[in-house]
């Protein structure tokens, strides 16, 4: 089903399709390259990413390994959003101290970003074995792959992706859309301070997302399935009220009918400029048939009504 949905994703036109890695029994994805590679064979124009890539518990030259045989057989089409993963039971079943959570990300993150400048790697780090003069193959098609750092929502994260000059991609679940105005902000400022050009750092943003051809359907077919997820996550349903919150478009939940996604997005879009929205579109069970409508409508009203903003 998630090729098929890349497919038809591809075929609509839409700009990206991406895979995370989980590792937990209600997932589907554990091995997300796996998939991955499968899309990139089964699809033409649409980008191929993670959402996200667990880098800490995995080798960043198995990583790149991985990524850029993708973009080898999707001629150029893939992208890495590496994080650190809001679910940690993958630490101990990979065999990683849950205690070296950040430590282990930010090594593996800066060896992954090595490898992707560097051909022939020498490095030297407490978590892995170290490179001396490694040669790590293949190269990607252009010799370089987009690498995003995957932001749970607090400053600190977004800072630190600022200062590496890396683009972000910040989650914002619910609640207030101006909530992660700073961080995106503090992203910024930090890049600047360490002398990138934020202009030239792509900020994306993602969010659970339903939508229906009214407002009303929307949120009657998505509750249960949004509570059912958090349920099965965190071992408490997704408290109603919040849910129904979403319905001001200044609520980050993207939730509605076309036209309050479109007036939620546009917000955003004044809020934080960032380039790119990524809506997670099968969370807690959604059916293939109503993820082929969501993608539908996504193409057909959203999508064309966002760009013809976007594009002034």
């Amino acid at each position: 089903e998630l090729i098929e949905t890349a497919k038809l994703a591809d075929e609509s036109g839409l700009d990206v399709f991406a895979v995370g890695e989980s590792h937990q029994t209600h997932f589907t994805t554990q091995a997300h390259t796996v998939i991955l590679g499968a899309i990139a064979q089964a699809t033409k124009n649409i980008k191929i990413a993670s959402s996200a890539t667990i880098v800490s518990t995995s080798d960043p030259v198995r990583v790149y390994e991985d990524f850029a045989t993708i973009d080898l057989i999707s001629n150029g089409r893939a992208e890495i959003v590496a994080g650190r993963g809001s679910r940690i039971g993958g630490y101990s079943l990979l065999g990683y101290d849950v205690n070296d959570y950040e430590e282990l990300f930010e090594e593996k993150m800066g060896l992954l970003l090595k490898i992707n400048k560097e051909e022939h790697v020498t490095w030297n780090g407490q978590f892995r074995a170290p490179l001396a003069h490694a040669s790590v193959i293949p190269r990607a098609k252009n010799n370089n792959l987009p690498i995003w750092r995957a932001v749970g929502g607090p400053p600190a994260s977004a800072i630190k992706a600022g200062r590496a000059g890396v683009p972000m991609m910040i989650t914002t679940l619910g609640g207030p859309a101006i909530n992660f105005k700073g961080s995106v902000d503090a992203y910024r400022e930090a890049a600047a301070q360490s002398g990138f050009n934020p202009a030239s750092l792509p900020v994306a943003t993602t969010s659970l997302f339903y939508t229906a051809k009214n407002s009303q359907d929307a949120f009657s077919e998505y509750y249960p399935h949004i509570n059912a997820g958090m349920l099965t996550l965190r071992g408490g349903g997704y408290p109603k009220q919040q849910f129904t919150n979403a319905v001001d478009y200044r609520d980050a939940l993207m939730v509605g009918s076309p036209q309050q996604i479109i007036e939620k997005m546009l917000y955003q879009y004044e809020l934080f400029g960032q380039q790119r929205f990524m809506a997670q579109i099968d969370f807690g069970g959604v059916p293939l048939n109503k993820i082929e409508k969501n993608i539908e409508l996504i193409a057909t009203e959203i999508l064309p009504a966002v760009r013809k903003h976007t594009a002034k």
